[in-house]
């Protein structure tokens, strides 16, 4: 049995447990939550960077992060969320990177906004990853994924999941062909809803 070390609000982990679904893999893993703040929790030492989501083998080793463990499970599987054709590949690896940035940055601004005491908060810092955010959403408003479900369409979902998760959907107004797609991959793909924190 595989052990996913995650939680239920990481939109990498969220992004790991979709790609399973579509892989027929979830039966083989099990999701145990982890706590990346606890220096008591095991994550430490099975991730030296005590990041989720880590992917405990049966022979006990480790794999982070969430596109090693996808990939992983593409080889495990036989292929099926990276496509082998280069064309496709590569269109699919580069939107992973573009909802992966998404997140990098809403994580970013969240834990500035939240986590960062108040008097050492900073407003620059947040515009900055903000700025990110906007022109990633602008260039997935002007061409959103397409084609069939694959690791790009996950990451994408997955960072527009977090964004109505911690900042309430604020995206969607300006981007109603965006939502529309979001809900067409919702429909596509059960495992988005049941994955949701």
């Amino acid at each position: 049995m595989l052990i996913l070390r995650s939680s239920v609000a990481s939109p990498y982990a969220r992004k790991v447990r979709i790609a399973a679904d579509l892989l027929g893999l979830s039966e083989r893993i099990e999701v145990a939550a982890a706590d990346a703040t606890d220096p008591a929790d095991s994550l430490r030492r099975q991730n030296p960077l005590g990041k989720i989501p880590t992917l405990i083998l049966e022979d006990g080793s480790a794999l982070y992060d969430s596109r090693v463990i996808v990939e992983y499970l593409d080889h495990l599987a036989g292929g099926g969320v990276i496509p082998a054709d280069p064309s496709a590949r590569f269109t699919a690896l580069r939107l992973q990177a573009l909802g992966d940035g998404v997140n990098d940055a809403a994580l970013l601004i969240r834990y500035e906004s939240v986590s960062r005491p108040e008097a050492l908060r900073s407003g620059e810092a947040i515009a900055h990853q903000q700025g990110k955010i906007d022109r990633a959403l602008d260039a997935l408003e002007a061409a959103p994924p397409a084609g069939p479900v694959d690791i790009g369409h996950i990451s994408v979902a997955c960072a527009l999941g977090y964004l109505d998760l911690r900042f309430v959907g604020e995206w969607r107004t300006k981007h109603p062909g965006l939502v529309a797609w979001l809900e067409k991959f919702m429909r596509a793909v059960p495992a988005f809803e049941a994955t949701k924190a």
